[in-house]
């Protein structure tokens, strides 16, 4: 199997929110863009959080029912989030979100957000290295 690289399947220009936004219109971006979750990033594009669906249900469910409050993204997002750097072994993250729950993962560079990549991405990976093991298979 050829050994790909993160950088080599991730998204480059990644969406991604800051702090103190609205989380309705975090919830807008995620829905217009039909991603599950963004980094949080600040002024110098540093991850400082993951925000996710997931994230935003309870607190987006308790505002509509009572009609009241204006959350931000601090308040639902994770602090610590889980992230891969470009050069980390794509076999190593597929086994990784095999037993973690992240669907997606921002890729950081000297802590800077440079990439975002999702199961599908991995899966779209894996995908290629099965149909070239089948067709080489078929030659032998």
């Amino acid at each position: 199997m050829a050994e790909y690289t993160v950088k080599e399947v991730m998204h480059t220009n990644p969406l991604s929110v800051h702090c103190g936004e609205a989380l309705v219109d975090v919830v807008e971006k995620m829905a217009a863009n039909g991603v599950m979750g963004m980094p949080v990033v600040d002024e110098q594009q540093r991850v400082v959080g993951f925000v996710s669906e997931q994230d935003c249900i309870q607190s987006m469910l308790a505002t509509s029912y009572f009609c009241e409050g204006n959350p931000v993204v601090d308040d639902v997002m994770s602090r610590v989030p889980l992230t891969v750097k470009p050069d980390d072994s794509v076999v190593d993250l597929a086994r990784r979100m095999g037993r973690d729950k992240p669907k997606v993962y921002p890729v950081v560079d000297n802590g800077k957000l440079v990439g975002l990549i999702t199961r599908s991405d991995v899966l779209k990976a894996l995908r290629r290295e099965v149909l070239a093991c089948s067709t080489e298979g078929r030659h032998r």
